[in-house]
């Protein structure tokens, strides 16, 4: 198997994983949940386990904000659905071992679909000049990201899942063993 092949075989594993992260949207919004971090380390942490438990919602959030932004761009928006349902149905959908067929006579490799998915979606970009908008919604959508994921306290069952990134400097019995710089 090529690089490229595996590259392209990651990329989809990695977007299927991310649809397989649903919850459900009373979990992700539940008040409850929302605490201040008490610490910087703590608000990271609490960061990088809300986004690797809620990436599907943070998706959606991202893909929301971009279509706000684009609202007095209907053309825009309209050629972004379609570059949207390319991606969907001609590269995440489909099998990784079944190439895509044309009339029975021209088998595509998955390579230059991901080729032509690009520059369609770069040409959109491009050429409706709404290439600032999508840049500052997705900074918007990724302040919404870090200020929910450090907000939204993660619950005890669900640590079991996810490690921490600190790993024992965080565990409050090995606390002497580490000494401040």
């Amino acid at each position: 198997m090529s690089s490229s092949t595996e590259t392209l075989s990651n990329f989809k594993e990695a977007a299927l994983s991310i649809m397989s992260t649903r919850h459900p949207w009373t979990e992700f919004l539940s008040l409850s949940s929302l605490s201040l971090p008490s610490s910087l380390s703590q608000a990271t942490t609490r960061i990088g386990i809300n986004l690797t438990r809620f990436l599907f919602n943070y998706s959606f959030i991202l893909l929301f904000i971009l279509l706000l932004s684009l609202v007095y761009h209907p053309l825009s928006i309209l050629l972004l659905l379609i570059a949207f349902a390319g991606w969907y149905f001609l590269f995440f959908t489909r099998e990784s071992d079944e190439s895509l067929t044309l009339f029975n006579l021209v088998s595509i490799d998955d390579r230059v679909i991901v080729v032509a998915l690009v520059i369609f979606s770069l040409v959109v970009v491009a050429v409706t000049g709404v290439w600032l908008n999508v840049v500052v919604s997705v900074v918007i959508a990724a302040a919404v990201v870090c200020l929910h994921g450090a907000l939204r306290t993660t619950d005890a069952g669900g640590l079991d899942d996810y490690e921490s990134p600190y790993g024992p400097m965080l565990n409050e019995a090995s606390a002497g063993s580490y000494s401040p710089v």
